[in-house]
């Protein structure tokens, strides 16, 4: 349900694209890819009428309160910590803002197009985190790997026909070569994952806790890979559908002169996101945006939970990252200048926001 009412921040609709526009190669879509991607943009671009993609929407989300609720020894199992929890199931395992363990929200991760990216036992001990192989429930919940894999290559095929307009876009100012572009890099990966998200229902002491925090369900960051692919979040409460039952909840971006705003697009919408790696590798042309998720406050968000499915389109862990001169993410990472493949940028990044090296 997209929550798009009044509320302290301005809101703002997301660029939006109808599907039939995206399929067509010869559209020229570069005004709106700069007005939603571009570098005045808010990183953020939404495709709407996309066939089949709601039905798909739900019979995934509806799954992710059941897999949360799971006996906790089937959960265990499907735990993965040598991919640092990045496949399988996860629950307090990352960090929040504040230090702590995340426990407000379950995820569930996996590949949704190959099962097993490779059997190179020397890859999958450098590159765990893309290079494992899927865990699924099997009998404890086996609508769960077709609904995964079916939601997930949806949004990887709108993803690639977006890539392709991206790379048109950014043809105008800089020289891509033939297998250079944003949509021949991520159609080459097996680096692709998706993550099925369940947001716990707050307890009436949580209503209230941090009310000005705008960054209460997930703090500011922005997206490592290179494009991902979001559905909006669906709320329940006691196993029913219901609107958001606050306003001011949901998606907030930070622009680039510092102004936060609440992003709003449609259920029957795909809205995707720059990473820093397509910034990085389109020179500043295509831009990634920070953002968090706010919860739902007050009485009326007492047991609600929230759901929602991202797809993180990244490039292959051996596709090489040349970083500019002037690096203004992650210095404390990055040498200006330094060429890493993804794979050694995702490590990095991923012993940085994980306590286990």
């Amino acid at each position: 349900m997209a929550c798009s009412t009044q509320n302290a921040s301005p809101t703002i609709q997301t660029v939006s694209i109808p599907y039939s526009d995206l399929q067509n190669k010869n559209a020229d879509l570069s005004t709106k890819i700069e007005a939603g991607l571009g570098p005045n943009g808010l990183g953020i671009i939404s495709i709407s009428k996309v066939p089949g993609f709601s039905s798909l929407r739900h019979n995934l989300l509806h799954l992710s309160p059941r897999l949360a609720h799971l006996p906790e020894e089937v959960k265990t199992t499907l735990e993965d910590p040598d991919s640092r929890y990045n496949f399988g199931w996860s629950h307090g395992k990352e960090k929040l803002e504040s230090g702590k363990p995340d426990t407000l929200k379950g995820s569930f991760y996996a590949n949704p197009i190959l099962d097993t990216p490779t059997t190179d036992s020397s890859l999958i001990q450098r590159y765990p985190s893309y290079c494992q192989t899927n865990i699924w429930p099997g009998d404890a919940l086996p609508e769960l790997e077709p609904a995964f894999k079916a939601l997930g290559k949806l949004m990887l095929d709108v993803g690639l026909m977006l890539a392709y307009h991206c790379d048109q876009y950014a043809l105008k100012w800089m020289t891509i070569g033939d297998d250079e572009g944003l949509e021949q890099i991520l159609l080459r990966s097996r680096c692709h994952k998706g993550r099925l998200l369940y947001y716990f229902p707050a307890q009436r002491s949580d209503c209230a806790q941090d009310a000005g925090n705008i960054s209460s369900w997930c703090g500011w960051h922005t997206d490592h890979g290179s494009l991902t692919g979001l559905t909006c979040g669906m709320f329940m409460r006691d196993g029913e559908e219901i609107p958001c039952p606050d306003s001011a909840a949901g998606l907030y971006i930070k622009t680039r002169n510092d102004k936060i705003l609440k992003a709003v697009f449609g259920e029957d919408e795909i809205a995707y996101q720059i990473g820093e790696t397509t910034e990085v590798l389109s020179r500043g042309r295509l831009c990634a945006t920070p953002h968090c998720v706010r919860a739902p406050k007050g009485e009326k968000a007492f047991g609600v939970e929230r759901l929602t499915f991202a797809l993180f389109m990244q490039p292959d862990w051996d596709e090489s990252l040349k970083f500019p001169g002037e690096v203004h993410l992650h210095q404390e990472l990055i040498m200006p200048n330094e060429t890493l493949t993804f794979g050694e940028y995702s490590e990095k990044l991923l012993d940085k926001y994980y306590h286990l090296k």
